[in-house]
């Protein structure tokens, strides 16, 4: 499985997390939004995920724009914590990009990582 990471901060570290509680032998790359984008639409990737301030902006802008935005998921917004449940529900419903708030990445990422490992 490949997982690529996009979004405006903290690219290393969010790589760091998908690789730490990510489904055995996932493959990660850092790119930019538009790269990572364009993986998932060709099937060059499975998921993209990326952080920025707002959760939605900056991490997935150009995901909602090459992918669509049924495609995509928010996560986490400042003052919106991430909810387990909900995420499980947008990777069962077949979401493939997820955008959070760098503040809430030690969160999101195991979540994420474990709702794709239930599929």
């Amino acid at each position: 499985m490949k997982i690529v990471i996009g979004g405006q901060v903290d690219k290393k570290e969010v790589e760091a997390l998908v690789k730490e509680h990510g489904p055995n032998g996932v493959e990660t790359s850092i790119k930019s939004d538009v790269e990572a984008a364009m993986a998932v639409k060709t099937g060059q990737a499975e998921y993209y995920v990326g952080a920025c301030h707002t959760g939605g902006g900056g991490a997935l802008a150009m995901a909602i724009a090459i992918i669509g935005k049924p495609s995509c998921e928010t996560v986490s917004m400042p003052g919106r914590k991430p909810s387990e449940e909900k995420i499980q529900q947008a990777v069962k419903d077949g979401k493939k990009a997820f955008g959070f708030t760098a503040d809430h990445m030690e969160t999101v990422v195991p979540m994420i990582m474990r709702a794709i490992k239930a599929l």
